[in-house]
């Protein structure tokens, strides 16, 4: 099934149902921040003119932030690796041997909602000196980094107050680091086309009523089989949205990546012939650039291979492996992506935080919140103070 002119869907079958519709009827008719920030009407706490001020003023963006705060970003990145010219350096981790030496013009983006990410924090110590230009985007709420931004005199972007960080990423969040790059933050806005198409609301719906019946069955990991490398930072986003709002009250979805065919050697055994509590998302992007096999250095046994590209091959083998899941009746959705562009990715990041909220209104769960991460930075603060 075509769901956009864009996407090439199968979906797991054609489970189709009227409380799950009335359900997404419902969550967009309601005023919501998230949805909203998804919406071309939505408004940014910064302007164009903001963008073109420091746009053409660095050779290296570094995005500094955790979660929610880069992992949007990192996937628009890594998806459209060949569109974007700058040199861009994510740290989203905490090293204890953390070094950055580079004379060239640099220009540091900080994001953090709460402004008091501990990482965050003691990472912009480490990396951030008094020359350097600097962005934040923080809440507009007393915080370390939003004193510390004043501090150093560098600029402040309100983060909106009710956008979650993992839902945050056509907001402020990731649309300014892609314009920044020179990306067309119009276009990741597919929202109002999509909601409007058919094709694209049966899917999700059918999406949602399969997941739903899987867990009922006790099937609660949700396996990506992955064979678009350039997609591995946008399942890492998808990771976070699942594993954040649907792991609550001893409920849950457990979001796994695969990527292929390196997988194939290691962990395709298991999901053929081992425990039946997965289902599965195969991906790929149907590329035109790809490398070709050289003739000159085949065997005859391998003749077969003459004159493939590397796409091709991968794609039979996705499509080999599609073949041996129907025939052992193990569940699975297909999305084939016929361009890499910002259109796309909007529609994708549209598709899954869409089919998110909605597994958690019907799961009873709060799909906007993370109570159990909270203790653990409590005690983390706690044991520092008394260290």
């Amino acid at each position: 099934m075509i769901i956009t002119r864009n996407i090439l869907f199968k979906n797991f079958n054609k489970k189709y149902s009227s409380s799950v519709n009335s359900k997404l009827k419902f969550i967009l008719g309601k005023n919501n921040e998230i949805l909203n920030s998804l919406k071309s009407s939505y408004r940014y706490s910064y302007s164009k003119k903001f963008v073109n001020k420091y746009k053409k003023n660095f050779s290296i963006l570094r995005i500094i932030g955790m979660g929610g705060s880069i992992l949007g970003t990192k996937a628009i990145f890594s998806f459209l690796e060949k569109k974007i010219k700058k040199k861009i350096i994510f740290f989203d981790n905490l090293l204890p041997k953390l070094r950055f030496n580079n004379k060239k013009k640099i220009l540091n983006l900080i994001v953090s909602k709460s402004g008091n990410t501990l990482e965050t924090i003691s990472n912009v110590n480490n990396l951030i000196k008094k020359n350097q230009k600097s962005i934040f985007i923080t809440e507009n709420n007393t915080s370390y980094l939003r004193m510390l931004a004043n501090k150093i005199k560098a600029e402040v972007v309100d983060h909106n107050n009710f956008i979650g960080g993992r839902y945050s990423v056509l907001s402020e969040v990731g649309m300014l680091p892609a314009s920044l790059v020179g990306l067309d933050e119009k276009r990741f806005k597919q929202f109002n086309n999509l909601i409007k198409k058919k094709s694209f609301i049966n899917s999700l719906v059918q999406n949602v009523n399969n997941i739903l019946f899987f867990v009922k069955k006790k099937k609660y990991n949700s396996v990506i089989i992955n064979y678009d490398e350039n997609a591995d930072d946008l399942f890492k986003w998808y990771q976070q949205l699942v594993g954040e709002s649907l792991g609550k009250k001893q409920k849950g979805i457990f979001p796994l990546i695969s990527t292929m065919p390196k997988d194939n050697h290691s962990l395709m055994q298991l999901y053929l012939d081992g425990p039946k509590q997965n289902f599965f998302t195969f991906f790929s992007v149907k590329e035109k650039d790809s490398n070709k096999i050289m003739n000159s250095s085949i065997l005859s046994s391998h003749k077969y291979i003459k004159n493939k590209k590397f796409a091709e091959i991968l794609n039979a083998q996705k499509k080999a492996t599609e073949q041996v899941f129907s025939k052992n009746k193990i569940p699975f959705r297909s999305f084939e992506i016929l361009n890499r562009n910002e259109e796309v990715l909007g529609e994708l990041f549209t598709f899954f935080i869409l089919e998110t909220i909605l597994l958690g209104k019907f799961l009873n769960l709060n799909p906007y919140d993370q109570p159990a991460v909270e203790m653990i930075k409590k005690n983390t603060k706690k044991i520092l103070m008394n260290s």
